[in-house]
């Protein structure tokens, strides 16, 4: 692994972690959050989805197949197709999910959602889940250029600052972010409607979170206050 590089002079500077290059990092964790995207969308009413319905999921299975051909193990090839149909595949996840909340909030304001509290706590918290899977899915993908570029190092400036960049010493020499530590990161945003440890740098970062916060905001507020109206 790359752990100096070489300056002016032949002097030799050790790199931050966050710039050092390393193993690809494993498949297996984004794979099983994609799986639950596509099932957890399955499980919502097909009143709720885009139609036809069998549509979306098919062409996020086929490009997840392919994917997962491309780079069965780890993330440590690169491919301008493979990462073009990497993004396709997180803007279908994010535009499925999407409709199924414009649809939801639709059915709030008319007050046409005709079902039970916990119908619509369960519909509302799916929709949730998905959504943070699906903005993990994007900081992931565009944090210092993605999964590939992290790994060989080739990044001169953080999107994201994360506590083991601020402070090296709380980390291995060999640390790297992976995509639980997006999910960690997406979760909290959403569920603080805020940063919390983690501070977006790049202009893109922050309105990407912005975006996330508010639409989980407005998720919430509604199912919440809908549900409550329907108990009266």
């Amino acid at each position: 692994m790359k752990l100096v590089d070489e300056v002016a002079g032949g002097r030799a500077v050790v790199l931050p972690a966050w710039r050092r290059r390393t193993r690809g990092e494993s498949r297996w964790p984004v794979t099983i959050t994609v799986i639950a995207a596509v099932v957890l969308q399955g499980l919502l009413p097909q009143r709720l989805g885009l139609q036809p319905t069998f549509l979306l999921p098919v062409l996020e299975i086929g490009l997840f197949v392919g994917l997962l051909v491309a780079n069965p193990v780890r993330f440590e090839r690169r491919s301008t197709i493979v990462r073009a149909g990497s993004i396709v595949l997180v803007f279908l996840v994010t535009l499925a999910n999407a409709w199924s909340a414009l649809r939801l909030v639709l059915e709030i304001v008319d007050s046409r959602f005709l079902g039970t509290p916990v119908q619509l706590l369960t519909v509302g918290a799916t929709i949730w889940a998905t959504n943070v899977i699906a903005f993990a899915l994007w900081y992931w993908e565009f944090d210092r250029g993605g999964p590939v570029h992290r790994a060989l190092g080739k990044a001169q400036f953080p999107d994201l600052m994360f506590p083991q960049m601020a402070s090296p010493e709380l980390a291995p020499r060999d640390w790297s972010t992976r995509f639980v530590d997006y999910l960690y990161m997406s979760f909290t945003n959403a569920a603080a409607f805020s940063p919390t440890d983690v501070m977006p740098l790049a202009r893109w970062a922050k309105l990407t979170m912005l975006l996330q916060s508010a639409v989980s905001l407005a998720l919430a507020a509604l199912v919440i206050a809908r549900a409550i109206n329907i108990l009266k």
